[in-house]
């Protein structure tokens, strides 16, 4: 695969997408098709897009999904659970947080906050040998609907905690109680920390010094915070200095040629392959995996947001062959380039889908 005569290289940061099947998750509430593919269509998304399994959206596709789900059902955690979470329920607690001195007395009045508003589940901050542990302990057997609250739960603490002391916390390892669930989830992306396995408990676990730091978030600070919410909990707080961003970052500029092997990654980053595999594994990684996941973002990028040719987008890519690039595009989102670039831009209203 060479560089095309007239490729631009992509300069600006290429977002993560996310796996059609967290959508398929967050509408398990909703069982009238019509009223599903009503609040598919607010948040941009069309119904055809979610009939393959390894289908992506966008960010900002899904953020907005999140703001449909919570309008739809007048409840802050989509009908998952087993009562409703009541509208401003999210918002109170966020200002009650920033009253705190320290993120770990911060983070257990938060979580005092939620035993009386969480019907299925307890989550405690299991503190032991200077490991901190959010653990999500069940009150009765989960349905799905109700594990999937859980695991919303986790990634909302997260991003609350990360934004209360204005900065991301490194996490150690997620613990998931289903291995098929954990296969197909986005959590060891999104968390930047390998799944554990663990029967009857859902959590994650993080070095306790980080509870001593400061919640440098205020009464002002959080309505700024309570307007871009959800939306600034996918991006704002990934670590863009882990190995696999530095990797994803350096990769960018190879996009439209072949990439580097795991050996001259590792020359550029002055270590050798196994201590590069070791570390990217510890993120729940693969060398493979960060490059197949950035041609895939950035070919969906492409195919949603311009009106490239279908062949100008397999060379920006990479692919030299049209053929090649739609084999590669079916196997990361079971989808073919141009079948996705359908779904996304069909129109659902009357008016095309952006």
């Amino acid at each position: 695969m060479s560089r095309p005569p007239n490729a631009t290289p992509i300069q600006h940061n290429i977002q993560h997408t996310i796996a059609a099947y967290q959508v398929v998750q967050m509408l398990m509430a909703i069982e009238d098709d019509n009223a599903r593919a009503a609040v598919l269509r607010r948040a941009g998304i069309l119904p055809a897009l979610l009939e393959s399994k390894l289908a992506r959206v966008t960010q900002t596709q899904f953020a907005r999904l999140m703001v449909a789900l919570v309008r739809h059902h007048r409840d802050e955690f989509w009908g998952l659970s087993s009562t409703p979470l009541p509208l401003g329920s999210f918002a109170m607690g966020c200002r009650m947080l920033v009253g705190h001195r320290k993120l770990g007395e911060a983070v257990r009045a938060g979580l005092r906050y939620y035993h009386a508003l969480l019907p299925d589940f307890v989550p405690r901050l299991v503190v032991s040998d200077g490991v901190a542990y959010l653990r999500m302990s069940p009150r009765h057997t989960l349905n799905d609907r109700q594990a999937y609250a859980v695991r919303v739960f986790m990634f909302l603490s997260y991003g609350v905690m990360c934004w209360l002391a204005a900065r991301r916390i490194p996490v150690d390892e997620v613990v998931y109680q289903d291995r098929d669930v954990a296969r197909r989830s986005d959590a060891s992306k999104l968390f930047q920390a390998p799944i554990r396995l663990m029967d009857g408990e859902w959590g994650y676990r993080f070095d306790a010094k980080w509870l001593e730091l400061p919640v440098v978030q205020n009464t002002e600070s959080v309505e700024a915070f309570l307007h871009l919410a959800p939306a600034c909990l996918l991006v704002k707080y990934r670590d863009q200095a882990s190995l696999t961003e530095r990797i994803r970052r350096m990769l960018r500029r190879y996009l439209a040629e072949e990439m580097p092997s795991l050996e001259a990654i590792s020359d550029m980053l002055a270590t050798t392959p196994q201590t590069l595999r070791r570390h990217l594994q510890r993120e729940g990684q693969g060398y493979q995996m960060i490059k197949d996941a950035l041609r895939r973002d950035v070919a969906v990028e492409f195919l949603t947001q311009s009106d490239l040719p279908l062949l100008e987008v397999a060379a920006r890519v990479g692919f030299s062959e049209a053929s090649t690039f739609h084999r590669a595009f079916k196997s990361w989102t079971g989808l073919t380039p141009g079948a996705y670039r359908q779904a996304h831009h069909e129109p659902a209203d009357g008016h095309p889908v952006h």
